[in-house]
């Protein structure tokens, strides 16, 4: 509060600072990389039956994609550290965009699994420098927020993708390729002529880049790990792969799997932006309590769910506890690597892509082998396991990032 003035005017409430400039045009630039994505993703499995590509050579171009992207991780902590993230982001993006005009003009299965492949990378790039920016930019007060807006621009490019998509598709197949690497190089433009890094108000000075054994001893750094691969198991695994083929053996067709996912995505943007502040005023480890046990809860109830309006509500809940983990985990390695990025953002990034990548390989064999129910219990047993070990955490001051 400020003090009264000499008239006994009552006081005014201090405005909290604005976010910095650039956490905004990340925001943009990874609505877009999201836009494309949602353009091409749904065409993709069409498309690549036109060069005589079967359901397993259609897994295969997807598998590659986030194998690549998995493999390529470990690297990116360190060109980002010896070529400046910015560099490396607008590498990724150029990457990117290189891979999705040679998929349009494809000739074959091979140079589509290629060209797919070299995405990947182009992916990961992109996705941990943009990260390792937005914790060098955000003041650690505000990495919550910074969090929240920089997802929410994945989002929303994630709703309106595959509408456009199924419009682009039907002039031709390869428009949505094109388009995407259009979209992907005035991202890179963007980032280019916009973006300035020079401010790091997140990066704490006199602190060097903090090694990966030193992270893995820091009990913030590991949680929030756990977190994110809990994240990736559910979120790909669950609800990409196992709740589709639920609700057509309800008897109910792919649309009502659409408006499922459209209902729980629409709670979730509408609660990143609360979300976000919460991390900031209440701190870490509420956030983190709270955002495990919300969607271990729902994912837990689905074990007992056999009817689809329950499955929305829940997935709903479960949307709810999302928005709170998309932005508290980060803020955390945000923290315990004070903003300067390395191997630490690298490493978080890809126990995300673990979940994502082992998770629905995983949840479809117990699924087959063991029962559904029991597949959905696998990752609500991993967010249990999220949820007690956010517990653990003591916070030790407020507003700072100082949960330990």
């Amino acid at each position: 509060m400020t003090a009264a003035g000499p008239g006994g005017a009552p006081p005014v409430a201090t405005a909290r600072p604005s976010l910095p400039r650039e956490v905004y045009v990340l925001s943009v630039v990874g609505g877009c990389v999201m836009l494309g994505l949602g353009l091409v993703v749904p065409v993709l499995p069409v498309y690549a039956a036109t060069f005589g590509a079967g359901p397993a050579q259609v897994g295969a171009i997807v598998a590659l994609f986030a194998f690549l992207r998995l493999a390529t991780s470990p690297l990116c902590g360190r060109l980002g550290v010896r070529f400046g993230e910015r560099r490396v982001l607008v590498a990724g993006l150029l990457l990117s965009a290189l891979s999705s005009a040679l998929m349009a003009f494809a000739g074959s299965y091979e140079q589509l699994l290629v060209f797919r492949g070299l995405g990947g990378v182009g992916s990961v790039l992109f996705s941990v420098s943009a990260l390792a920016t937005l914790l060098a930019v955000a003041p650690p007060d505000q990495r919550g927020r910074a969090g929240a807006v920089f997802e929410t621009g994945f989002v929303l490019g994630g709703i309106c993708g595959p509408a456009l998509g199924g419009l682009l598709a039907s002039i031709t197949l390869s428009a949505p390729f094109l388009v995407y690497a259009v979209l992907l190089l005035a991202a890179a433009a963007l980032t280019l002529t916009v973006l300035r890094t020079g401010g790091t108000a997140g990066a704490e000075h006199g602190r060097d880049v903090v090694g990966l054994p030193v992270l893995l001893r820091d009990r913030r750094y590991v949680v929030a790990c756990l977190a994110a691969l809990a994240q990736g198991w559910v979120l790909f695994g669950l609800r990409g792969a196992l709740v589709p083929a639920v609700v057509v053996a309800w008897g109910h067709d792919v649309t009502w799997v659409g408006w499922a996912f459209t209902m729980s995505t629409v709670v979730q943007t509408l609660l990143i932006v609360p979300a976000g502040r919460i991390v900031d005023r209440a701190g870490r480890r509420p956030a983190m309590i709270a955002g495990t046990g919300v969607a271990a809860a729902a994912v837990t109830a689905l074990v007992f769910v056999d009817d689809y309006a329950w499955l929305v509500v829940l997935l709903s809940v479960y949307a709810a506890g999302t928005a709170l983990l998309n932005a508290a985990p980060a803020a955390l390695v945000g923290d315990v690597v004070a903003g300067r990025g390395g191997s630490g953002v690298a490493v978080f990034s890809m126990c995300i892509d673990v979940g994502a990548v082992v998770g629905p390989v995983l949840v479809g064999l117990i699924a087959e082998r063991v029962s559904v129910p029991a597949a959905f219990g696998s990752g609500a047993a991993l967010l249990a396991v999220a949820f007690v070990a956010s517990w653990t955490l003591t916070t030790v001051g407020q507003n700072q990032g100082a949960d330990r």
